[in-house]
Order: C-alpha cells, then structure tokens, then sequence
C-alpha cells in the first residue's frame, strides 16, 4: 500500500507518517526542505526495512511546486492508495484589517494544494476503484476564530472541498474524511508555556487517520472531531 502525506517531516503530518510506515505503507512525503526530507525516510527505511520512502522538497505556496510533486509520484508510484492533505499554515489577523495577500497564501496552502493532489489522484482512484483521500481541516472549520479569519475561511473551504469529494467519490468505492483537530501541540506552539497536558497530540490525530484506514470495507468516517479536554487554548 502505497500513501502521499503533504507537511510531512513535522507536528501532525510527521506522526502520520510514523504511523503508516509502521503499518507498512510505502510512503511519498513533502516538505519545504529536503535535508529534513532526507533524514526524515532514512529514519523510517532504518527503523522499518520493508518499507520505501521517497519526497521531494515542495513550498505548497507555489502552485507550479504542488504539480510538480504530484508528478514526482506519479513517476516513481503506480498507485496511490492513501492521499493525507495535511499542509497548512496558520497566520492570524482580522479579516477587515489584514492584508488581502494573508488570504491568497492561506488559500494556496491550506486549500489549493489539496484540492488539486485530489484532483490528480482521485482521479486516479475512482479508475482504480479504491483508495482513501484524508483531508486534516481544523475545528476553525466548524468554530469560527475571529482572531484568524482567513484561516478560518480557508479551513471551512477545506472542509466543503472535503464533503464534495465525498460525494463524488462514493459510488466508485473511494472514502474520503474530514479530521478536524483542535489545539493541537506542534511546532506552531513552540515557546509556549502552556502545560503539553492541554493540548491534543498530534499522535492523537495519527492514531484518528489509522481507525480511519483501519475501517471495515462499507463504512466511512465522514468527519473526526477532536478536542481538548478541557477545551480550546
């Protein structure tokens, strides 16, 4: 079984990848660097033999990147069974008062890059009549932060995005979900002083994207919410 994962040497998408190569997946991943990406597959080749990892250093910002990562896949994979969208970016800001440009790269990253590797490889799926599309949203999705509009915006497009896949893709036996994790303790919260017990970890969200492939063939988690215990930071 072969997974593309998107943001994939750090926080969320790094514990996914863990995950999956722990259950045998051969793994193509991105990131914005390559030495990261290097060590990042030499560790899971080492640590799990049977497995192949490849990536290529891609900045979501750029489109033309995007397209060119998915045919870096598609050369060197012949099906992708599992595509986790999992790059994102959070930059706050009001949406009356920020720069027009905030909205145009969260749109790219949080959005574009997993509305056209869907794109690609869900075509690719409905032919092959299989295959799981795993989109990693944000509970901004369905709980407004008026601190960051923007994500907020493009993370309910992403959510959308991932309800018509659903409903695209259903009839040709291809699953897509919705993961939309709350206060998740990545990268992003470094510095913080916040107890690590308050927040979601982002192994939580892996172990989320595993119960999802883990499902028995007729079911489809359409949507995972998780959330602090005690609530949003």
């Amino acid at each position: 079984m072969n997974a593309v994962i998107t943001g994939a040497t750090k926080g969320m998408g790094r514990a996914i990848a863990i995950k999956l190569a722990e259950a045998g997946y051969n793994l193509a991943i991105c990131s914005r660097d390559q030495s990261e990406i290097d060590s990042f597959c030499h560790e899971l080749t080492s640590k799990y033999p049977s497995v192949q990892a490849i990536g290529l250093s891609t900045d979501c910002a750029d489109p033309s990147q995007v397209k060119a990562f998915a045919n870096f896949v598609q050369q060197r994979i012949e099906k992708v069974d599992v595509l986790i969208n999992n790059v994102g970016i959070f930059n706050p800001g009001s949406v009356i008062d920020e720069d027009e440009s905030n909205l145009d790269l969260q749109l790219q990253v949080n959005l574009k890059t997993a509305y056209t590797l869907s794109h690609i490889f869900g075509r690719q799926m409905r032919q092959n009549k299989s295959g799981y599309i795993i989109n990693i949203c944000s509970i901004a999705a369905i709980n407004p932060v008026s601190e960051a509009g923007a994500y907020t915006v493009t993370k309910f497009a992403l959510y959308g995005l991932t309800k018509v896949l659903r409903l695209e893709l259903m009839h040709h036996n291809v699953k897509v979900t919705a993961i939309l994790p709350g206060s998740t303790l990545t990268h992003s919260w470094e510095g913080t002083t916040i107890p690590k017990e308050k927040f979601i970890a982002a192994a939580d969200v892996a172990n989320a994207v595993m119960y999802c492939l883990n499902s028995s063939e007729g079911s489809n988690p359409e949507e995972i919410i998780i959330s602090p215990l005690s609530g949003q930071i």
